[in-house]
């Protein structure tokens, strides 16, 4: 049976870090799909597949960033989880903050993991790297509601 790539969703409004991400996934050859978008409102448009989102893929896993433009990751996340039809997508938040209170906050609205951004593009390359090896490789996703088995088949 062939597996379905990965659907990714990467929030963030630095385009330096989309960059990087996007290199750091393409070098480690693991099917997936990575969709970006630059803000809290256009992230709820794609997940409820809203506008110009209509045909998106129901991702798999979101990355995302606290400091967005328009609606923040907070309240993105509070979002996410407060609805039944999202809740279930892990959401792993990947932000310059290492502030207590979001990182608190951030569990407190189920966040699945945090991890504070490096500030070096090695640091950077070797997060995305960790990101990638356990949640693209070890995580088992629930089948996708709408489009059948998600990417390891259960």
């Amino acid at each position: 049976m062939a597996y379905k790539p990965i659907e990714i969703l990467m929030v963030e409004d630095n385009r330096a870090d989309v960059g990087l991400v996007r290199e750091a996934f393409r070098e480690a050859r693991i099917g997936n799909n990575l969709s970006i978008v630059e803000d809290g409102v256009a992230a709820m448009d794609y997940l409820y597949r809203r506008g110009t989102y209509r045909d998106a893929a129901r991702p798999d896993l979101v990355l995302l960033d606290l400091n967005l433009p328009r609606k923040d990751g907070r309240e993105v996340l509070a979002e996410i989880k407060a609805d039944p039809k999202l809740a279930a997508i892990p959401v792993v938040i990947l932000t310059a903050s290492s502030l207590d209170e979001d990182i608190l906050k951030s569990y407190e609205h189920q966040a699945n993991c945090y991890i504070s951004k490096p500030v070096d593009l090695e640091g950077l390359l070797k997060v995305v790297g960790l990101i990638e090896e356990f949640w693209l490789t070890v995580v088992k996703f629930p089948e996708r509601p709408d489009t059948g088995p998600g990417p390891k088949g259960k």
